[in-house]
């Protein structure tokens, strides 16, 4: 029998899957923007401030450049760069799974025809435009060397904030676009629904609050690094856990629809 709770354990193993790969992706394309970018915040007056965006599975990737605090313990970079950047991918990709397996299943048979897979594929989208690529695109992540220590707290509660405005615009839409779809039609309320999470989208973006720290003298090339590998890891992650999530569900509907009793054929002589 399908329920949520199959889903859940479905997106936590999923997740896993997500994470270790996102490990892979963050190590090997992360990895060297992020040692530049310390060695100069090192070599230079600068202070750090850490990753803008430390709930992002990049961060893992560009742990805060100061590795210790003072007075504090100090951690090998080594040790962050593997061991505490497998930790973070595979905690982040579990929570995702078990986030996108639970909506997932909610979502299942909501959207017309769409079976299974499509619809974990459309719900792991949804999620990946509006947790991620939205809210990037207005406050785009930072290597350890760029940012002031006084103001992360201030930028980090404008990227949840954009994230929150993404995330409840999003589902706004998608509930606005099933609704329209029986008057409208499903092209036409799905560009109605997609134009007025643009808007929405828009207006947040300019009423919120910009910032730009990157000094003038940063290399442009590590910026531009960095950010592509913060891209490149969320995609890994967001990618992997949608097609592994979509294969298990598929899996788990299609046994269950095969143990489902059958009526019985009429007898004939």
């Amino acid at each position: 029998m399908v329920t949520a709770r199959s889903f859940l354990l479905r997106g936590l193993l999923a997740g896993l899957i997500a994470g270790i790969v996102c490990f892979g992706v963050a190590f090997t394309v992360g990895e060297p923007s992020v040692r530049t970018s310390i060695g100069i915040e090192e070599s230079g007056p600068q202070e750090s401030s850490g990753h803008t965006h430390s709930d992002e599975p990049a961060a893992a990737g560009a742990p805060e450049a100061g590795a210790h605090e003072e007075g504090g313990t100090v951690v090998p970079r080594s040790l962050q760069s593997t061991l505490g950047l497998l930790t973070a991918t595979a905690v982040a990709g579990v929570t995702l799974g078990g986030l996108v397996g639970a909506v997932s299943a909610l979502a299942l048979g909501r959207f017309g025809r769409l079976r299974v897979r499509a619809t974990t594929l459309l719900v792991t989208g949804v999620g990946f435009t509006c947790v991620y690529v939205l809210p990037s695109l207005v406050y785009p992540p930072n290597p350890p060397a760029v940012g002031q220590s006084e103001t992360i707290g201030l930028r980090t509660a404008l990227y949840f904030t954009m994230v929150a405005i993404s995330v409840i615009a999003g589902v706004t839409a998608v509930g606005v676009g099933r609704h329209l779809a029986r008057r409208w039609g499903a092209w036409y309320a799905g560009l109605a629904a997609l134009a007025g999470f643009g808007l929405v989208m828009a207006v947040a973006a300019a009423l919120l609050p910009s910032y730009n720290e990157v000094p003038a003298d940063f290399p442009a090339t590590v910026l531009y690094s960095f950010r592509r590998a913060s891209f490149l890891t969320e995609l890994a992650l967001w990618g992997v856990l949608g097609v592994t999530l979509a294969e298990l569900a598929h899996r788990l509907t299609a046994r269950s629809a095969r143990v489902q009793p059958r009526p019985l054929a009429d007898v004939r002589s």
